[in-house]
């Protein structure tokens, strides 16, 4: 065992997560690994993710299942794997060389310094294990490979987490990101003693690499390639077993398997497959409480990150997605450079990469409340967005108004959106409408959990505001252009969309505070809004 030479480390890590109460298996992942290598001759895989993904975890198992450094026979005896029919043939039977790229030298202050780790620790490694060949530790680490398969015949297998890990650290410069793809090329390219190099990161080698130097790889990412796309995230069956899991072990459980879906699903496979956060259902499974697990572990101010360079041009369209509206886009091969971020097919393509929005029918959406959150926290602290942070901080004051049937406010703050140049605000079809409803009621999300287009009654409401108190006061908004507050009201009785509040007869109340029937309503000639409040 050595430090990156049939190393013990991603064994016990994986051997750790398959000791939860919430783990997944994805062990047939290494199915497809054995057949791209037996079957198409692919023995270079670079799988890309958004952080938290289940990369690291991914890495460890095919380094603990295909490493020699410890018998992981009966940590895979359980697991879905073990019904492959070179199950056997393969499990703990190759020479696994395993590069966590994350990790740095103490004191690390260059590249020089940062490299040498990675290569002295291969060389004293292999010098180690082969000491019947007299191993010169100077040499490159792939002339040493390359003696050691003329001698011996060995083959190794590469497994790489994080590649992209150094492009991010703040003393590497041009030169030595060139030096390190230099690095990868020669270990790497046309070796006859590579079995497998699987390898994975957040970024397309693509992003980095633009000419021939790691041009052997295959490269899959989450929203256009299908291959390995169910093995990162969880799927719904998968969650809907963790959660069976959570009900039986937890006392008092207090997340619904509703809610899960709300918080932390939405992301969508170039498969069509729904896919959740993983990190995040499994800290809210553990902590028995819904959080931003996941959002809570970037920079506070990541999306305005990579907006900043065109706020002019994506701020309609964050109006639009906060509302619930997907927006359309042509995603970009891969993602550029924050600096480099100008067109919104550039911006959007680096936030899908990012896991920040997900991508579905050439269309870019917010996937779901965790980032949600992180969206609405944007519009109401960024001042740069200009008129869409003022109507943002109008919200408190609407949705005071609406609870006091200040209709007359109401309609003020509408028309006050409604003198903006934004092209969302010409009504074309009440998308538009609900797209400024959202922005103006944008705070309500603080005490409600505000859902579009719900099912309720004999049909489809525009907006219920669910309180996050059973006491609290909950509101039905419908919208209208064309037509008249009265009407819209009308609507949600003779549609009954209370139901969805009051629950069904004979039922506990789901809500005992009041229900308020709110109708908006904006007439095209006149270009005024008109508001109604009644209690139902």
């Amino acid at each position: 065992m050595g430090q990156y030479l049939n190393s013990r480390v991603p064994f016990e890590g994986y051997k750790e997560i398959a000791g939860t109460r919430f783990f997944v298996d994805k062990s047939l992942i290494i199915e497809d690994i054995l057949s791209a290598l037996k079957i198409d001759g692919q023995k270079y895989l670079c799988i890309t993710r958004p952080r938290r993904f289940g990369k690291s975890v991914m890495a460890n198992m095919v380094a603990a299942f295909f490493g020699k450094a410890a018998d992981a026979g009966k940590l895979f005896e359980r697991l879905a794997i073990a019904g492959n029919e070179n199950y056997r043939a393969h499990l703990n039977k190759h020479n696994v060389v395993y590069i966590d790229f994350s990790e740095v030298p103490r004191d690390c202050t260059n590249y020089g310094q940062y490299i040498a780790r990675i290569q002295d620790g291969i060389n004293n490694d292999l010098a180690r294990v082969y000491d019947d060949l007299s191993i010169d530790t100077t040499r490159a680490a792939w002339d040493i490979m390359t003696d050691i398969f003329q001698e011996k015949g060995e083959k190794f297998v590469f497994v790489m987490d994080e590649w992209d890990a150094m492009f991010h650290m703040s003393f590497i410069t041009q030169e030595d990101k060139e030096a390190y793809l230099l690095f990868l090329k020669s270990l790497l390219k046309g070796k006859v003693y590579v079995e497998l190099a699987y390898m994975t990161g957040v970024l397309p080698i693509a992003k980095y690499s633009g000419g021939s130097e790691l041009n052997m790889f295959l490269e899959y990412d989450m929203a256009t390639k299908k291959k390995f796309s169910e093995y990162f995230g969880f799927l719904d069956s998968e969650v809907d077993k963790l959660f069976e899991i959570y009900q039986k072990e937890t006392d008092e459980p207090a997340i619904t398997r509703e809610e899960l879906r709300i918080w932390y699903d939405g992301y969508c496979t170039a498969k069509g497959k729904r896919i959740y956060n993983p990190r995040s259902v499994v800290c809210a499974l553990t902590d028995n409480e819904l959080s931003n697990y996941w959002t809570s572990s970037g920079p506070y101010d990541e999306i305005f990150y990579y907006i900043r360079n065109n706020i002019q041009d994506v701020r309609d369209d964050i109006v639009l997605m906060v509302s619930g509206e997907p927006v359309p886009i042509t995603l970009q091969g891969y993602a550029v450079t924050g600096t480099e971020l100008k067109t919104k097919n550039q911006i959007y393509s680096a936030m899908v990469v990012y896991g920040l929005l997900t991508y579905e029918n050439k269309r870019v959406s917010v996937p779901n409340k965790e980032l949600m959150d992180k969206f609405n926290e944007l519009l109401l602290n960024n001042d740069s967005l200009g008129y869409v942070y003022s109507l943002a901080r109008e919200s408190e004051r609407m949705l005071a108004a609406t609870l006091a049937g200040d209709t007359n406010t109401m309609a003020d703050i509408l028309e006050f959106a409604h003198d903006t140049e934004s092209p969302i605000f010409s009504y074309n079809s009440e998308v538009e409408l609900a797209a400024v409803i959202n922005l103006v009621y944008l705070s309500a999300r603080d005490r409600y959990r505000v859902e579009r287009e719900d099912k309720a009654g004999k049909g489809y409401v525009d907006f219920i505001f669910y309180p996050e108190v059973k006491s609290g006061n909950a509101i039905i908004l419908e919208l209208k252009v064309g037509s008249t507050p009265k009407k819209a009201i009308q609507q949600i009785k003779d549609k009954n969309y209370v139901m969805r509040l009051r629950g069904k007869l004979g039922e506990e109340p789901k809500y005992t505070g009041k229900v308020l029937a709110v109708g908006i309503s904006y007439n095209k000639k006149t270009k005024k809004h008109s508001c109604k409040v009644e209690v139902l």
